[in-house]
């Protein structure tokens, strides 16, 4: 049920100065019936659903939105937001407007970054990253390799172990061969053969 002009100014009133009486007065009901009409509204449910609500609505206005709180911090970064101070001396006072000290304004920004992590505002974040993504593969191949060995077989096999072991006894008589030329040159350098 929609509430009526008069109701609604209660409403607004009631919720601006927290007594049903004086909103009864505000919205215009009259002296004699101010007192009972103020607290029969406020028993009425519809009157009592529109000023829970009005009351809900101020209370979130009052309370600083994420948006509202990113224009603050970025003022501050900007030193735009000026801050009033006391300046004083022997025989005077005043009050003047300066923009946040350099501290303050750092601190703006780092939280601002907090919230907006860039990878060319911070390296460290962009290896992260990427460490974070190698472990989550590594863990899939794991887990897959545990989970399902049918399924992975030699798949993943390019033949680099063979390779080594192929060629690890040639790389070894590559170097017995080495060393035995070297203590042949060695041999005749010192005349011993």
């Amino acid at each position: 049920m929609k509430l009526t002009a008069k109701q609604q100014k209660f409403v607004t009133a009631y919720v601006e100065l927290g007594n049903a009486t004086q909103a009864a007065l505000e919205a215009g009901y009259s002296k004699k019936t101010a007192y009972q009409s103020g607290a029969e509204n406020l028993r009425k449910p519809q009157i009592k659903l529109a000023v829970d609500e009005l009351m809900k609505k101020l209370e979130d206005d009052k309370i600083m939105k994420a948006d509202e709180a990113m224009k603050l911090l970025t003022r501050i970064a900007r030193g735009e937001e000026k801050e009033t101070v006391v300046v004083s001396g022997p025989d005077y006072f005043d009050t003047v407007k300066k923009e946040a000290d350099i501290r303050t304004r750092i601190g703006a920004i780092k939280e601002i970054l907090k919230r907006y992590p860039t990878a060319e505002a911070d390296p460290l974040f962009e290896a992260q990253v990427r460490k974070a993504k190698i472990e989550a593969d590594l863990l899939e191949r794991q887990a897959k390799l545990i989970l399902h060995p049918e399924e992975v077989g030699d798949q993943d096999d390019d033949g680099f172990i063979d390779a080594i072991d192929n060629n690890l006894s040639n790389v070894w008589e590559g170097e017995d061969k080495q060393d035995a030329a070297d203590d042949q040159s060695s041999a005749e350098t010192n005349g011993d053969v």
